[in-house]
């Protein structure tokens, strides 16, 4: 394998009429700066302010496509669909918000002999204050489940095989869970992910992430370890419940002075048997999933 310079980047926007050109300009000036065979697919998520009339002025250059929700599909979504049309074999994903700053890509292009993602782990501002408590149980859960260390688990800044991101876009949601969810699947599949650190700029403008988009990230974590690896969510809700059945069956021993199974016991028991033996058999179903689809 060979260090690329053929890159597809895939900017998300949507409401972005602050800083989109700002952004796409950057990115034009950096390309027509450095030896990469390129193109930029900007995906417009139904605006709604003027960033298409903003879009329009770049629809005449070279390298630079220009595609049009007709409605608010989400982050995800917008991902989806430059990949599809990507002409090259290494995806670049770039926020439309102006927080990525395109110069790391050359540090990134290093590692893609090696490696089949290339993510950022950012340094310093990491977003707004009232979101980090959110992220860093979303972290600690994540980090769980994969049984890994996941220095960022959503920054949108990723350089990625495209033929790997395409193989597993029928799990993929359309939301902001995107990029969570392509770096627990990598994970899970032991394929390379390689992280480097980058710091962010703030924000311009108004964020579309909500909290409700929190909650939806949790399930879609779960909802992929269900698909890769159950028994990391089975196995401990079991134990649990058979760690219970055995404390209540001694206290009630210890109580009654006799031997009783009583009814919470054997309920308990009963549902530990039952947890372990489902998850068991959605362990085997996921594998049979995985294979299906090689």
């Amino acid at each position: 394998m060979s260090i690329t310079n053929e890159i597809s980047i895939i900017i998300p926007i949507y409401n972005e009429e602050e800083v989109i050109k700002d952004v796409i300009q950057k990115v034009i000036n950096f390309l027509n700066k450095y030896n990469y065979k390129n193109e930029i697919i900007a995906v417009n998520d139904g605006s709604t302010d003027k960033t298409g009339l903003i879009l329009e002025d770049f629809r005449n250059l070279p390298n630079l496509k220009i595609i049009t929700h007709p409605y608010n599909k989400g982050y995800g979504a917008s991902l989806k669909t430059g990949a599809r049309v990507a002409r090259y074999d290494w995806l670049l994903f770039f926020d439309g918000d102006g927080q990525h700053q395109i110069d790391y890509l050359n540090e990134f292009v290093k590692y893609t002999d090696r490696y089949e993602m290339i993510v950022g782990s950012r340094q310093g501002y990491l977003g707004p204050l009232f979101r980090q408590p959110g992220k860093k149980i979303l972290h600690w859960v994540a980090n769980y489940l994969v049984e890994q260390k996941i220095p960022d688990i959503n920054c949108g800044f990723r350089l990625i095989k495209k033929y790997l991101y395409l193989k597993y876009l029928h799990i993929l949601p359309n939301t902001f869970s995107a990029s969570t969810t392509i770096t627990l699947i990598f994970y899970k599949e032991g394929l390379n992910v390689k992280y480097l650190p980058i710091t962010i700029n703030k924000r311009i403008g108004h964020s579309s992430v909500r909290p409700k988009d929190a909650v939806k990230t949790l399930l879609l974590i779960l909802r992929v370890i269900m698909l890769f690896n159950p028994l990391k969510v089975f196995m401990p809700i079991s134990f649990i419940f058979f760690i219970i059945g055995v404390i209540t069956f001694f206290i009630q021993i210890n109580y009654y002075k006799e031997i009783i199974v009583s009814k919470s016991v054997l309920l308990m028991s009963l549902s530990s048997i039952f947890l372990f033996s489902f998850g068991l058999l959605a362990d085997q179903i996921a594998a049979i999933r995985r294979e299906l689809k090689r």
